[in-house]
């Protein structure tokens, strides 16, 4: 009976070393970046993170309007930091040393421009 239950707490301690080990690899590929956006108000939040959102392998974002900083958590197998600029660039705002995409830039609204001051802040 003590070889019975040395066995199966030998599996367990396995199985869990095997579970633990899982856990750790997905955590070693997700990574966050942290980008300096020209974005000017609530709105201009919605357009960033609806556009890096569509970016294979992010998983969440959230810009503050008030610093500017956008940060991403994503899954570094399936995605860059450049990747995640460029998509920030393409929705018209800048991406720290990035520019905003100039065709992009001309779509957004007046009060999401640089240097515009907007009502909407929160």
């Amino acid at each position: 009976m003590k070889k019975v239950k040395s066995i199966l707490l030998s599996g367990i301690i396995v199985m869990f070393a095997i579970i633990t080990n899982s856990v750790k690899a997905q955590d070693a590929t997700t990574a966050e970046l942290k980008i300096k956006t020209s974005a000017v108000c609530d709105m201009c939040k919605e357009t960033i993170e609806k556009y890096v959102a569509f970016e294979k392998g992010v998983k969440k974002s959230n810009l503050d309007v008030e610093s500017k900083m956008l940060t991403v958590t994503y899954n570094s197998t399936k995605t860059t930091p450049e990747k995640i600029r460029l998509a920030v660039s393409k929705s018209g705002y800048d991406a720290d040393e990035v520019p905003a995409d100039a065709k992009a830039y001309k779509k957004l609204a007046a009060c999401c421009k640089k240097g515009a001051v907007c009502n909407d802040k929160k």
